[in-house]
């Protein structure tokens, strides 16, 4: 575990005083995310090194991250964080692994390429071209793969949009993180024109790209997700996953994940990535649209996501993967068998203040999880809290009720 989370300086110095023997990993941000990768690589004995801009995230305080500090956060100086990512790399005897777990730390590590660090994952040009909405439902469209109705604002006027959607609908930007800084959600929804008008003009004031798009009707439970790694050679290491439970319930974040039996899922996903030229970690979502009855693409992430852990423990291990193909060692890819994720802090939260909501965990589950008895199978696993790692889940405490915060989407 990383005694402290250490300021730049701090952190440069001691990574210069440790020797590794292989490559280390640097994980970022350090938070939910990043905890499930440090935790997938510490199993194959890779180094970890976790940075962010604050140590308020629960990575740091994990056994599988050996180091963890501060680096320029790219949103407020992208030079400086190139800067300090190739200070810390330069301290290395091993050219260190590149792990960013959101988008604003992809965009600084494809936009920056720092120097004397692995990127295993493709280039700005192709992660621009599928983080970016406008463009990724343009080559879905090219492929036949359905999605939302959708108008943007770019080259739309704002009546065509209002001609054709019916209230409420949704306004979401091309490229989610820079919106999500400006006015804290990824996703707006508008229940009449004055309000549309509203966000379009914010949006363009901030010089944000956004889109008018239908509310999709969709089937509570039923979003599913390939989680995969593509490599540039060889075959994708796949996992389609259920979002069985979100909180909150239809547009929040994910709290409970099985593994899915939809082919078509990862067909869909993996023709995109194909015709993008993407390789790397990513998570392709869908939603089942009642209306159509049919999956719809929402949104692509090129980066490890919350529930990576699940893939993970259903034998697709991703980050595994990544690393290996970086660092040019071989990886052997078994076959995934059924497993679930969850995240208990929320899941908590939706059976103690949703009483619409049905706990779909049994009593065999549930013991599990109390006893810890779940860290020596092979069907469940959780998103932070692990009785024999349990510096992450006082970190969360702390978030969650205390005077601590972290912002994270995740």
């Amino acid at each position: 575990m990383a005694e402290e989370f250490r300021s730049f300086d701090g952190l440069r110095q001691a990574v210069a005083g440790t020797t590794f023997d292989r490559p280390p990993a640097i994980v970022c941000n350090a938070h939910v995310t990043g905890l499930s990768v440090a935790r997938a690589l510490s199993v194959h004995d890779v180094p970890v090194i976790a940075i962010d801009r604050n140590g308020k995230g629960v990575a740091p305080y994990s056994d599988a991250v050996d180091f963890a500090g501060q680096v320029t956060y790219p949103l407020d100086d992208r030079d400086g964080f190139r800067e300090d990512v190739e200070a810390l790399a330069g301290e290395l005897e091993h050219e260190p692994v590149a792990f960013p777990c959101m988008d604003e730390w992809v965009h600084a590590f494809a936009g920056t390429e720092p120097e004397g660090v692995r990127l295993p994952f493709a280039g700005r040009e192709t992660i621009d071209a599928v983080l970016n909405k406008e463009s990724l439902y343009e080559k879905a469209e090219e492929l036949g793969v359905p999605y939302p109705e959708t108008y943007r604002m770019a080259d739309t006027a704002p009546e065509t949009a209002l001609e054709n959607l019916s209230f409420p609908f949704v306004v979401k930007p091309a490229l989610k993180r820079e919106f999500e800084e400006a006015v804290g959600t990824n996703v707006i929804e508008v229940a009449d024109e004055e309000e549309f008008l509203d966000v379009v003009a914010m949006a363009e004031d901030a010089g944000i790209n956004v889109m008018a798009q239908e509310k999709v009707d969709i089937a509570t439970g039923r979003d599913c997700s390939l989680a995969s790694y593509v490599p540039q050679e060889a075959d994708p290491v796949t996992f389609v996953g259920n979002a069985r439970v979100r909180y909150p319930q239809e547009f929040g974040t994910s709290c409970l994940v099985r593994q899915a039996d939809q082919p078509e899922i990862e067909e869909r996903a993996l023709s995109i990535l194909e015709e993008t030229g993407y390789y790397g970690i990513s998570e392709s979502e869908f939603v089942y649209d009642q209306s159509r009855e049919e999956y719809v693409l929402l949104d692509i992430n090129t980066r490890p996501w919350k529930w990576i852990s699940l893939p993970v423990q259903a034998g697709a291990d991703l980050p595994g993967a990544a690393y290996a193909e970086a660092v040019g060692e071989e990886f052997d890819v078994g076959e995934t068998h059924d497993a679930m994720w969850v995240y208990l802090a929320d899941y908590l939260k939706l059976l103690a203040n949703d009483a619409a909501f049905s706990d779909v965990l049994d009593e065999r589950e549930w013991r599990a999880l109390f006893s810890g008895e779940f860290e020596e199978l092979d069907d469940l696993t959780t998103g932070v809290y692990r009785p024999s790692d349990v510096g992450p889940s006082y970190r969360l405490l702390k978030t969650e009720f205390g005077t601590s915060e972290y912002y994270c989407s995740c």
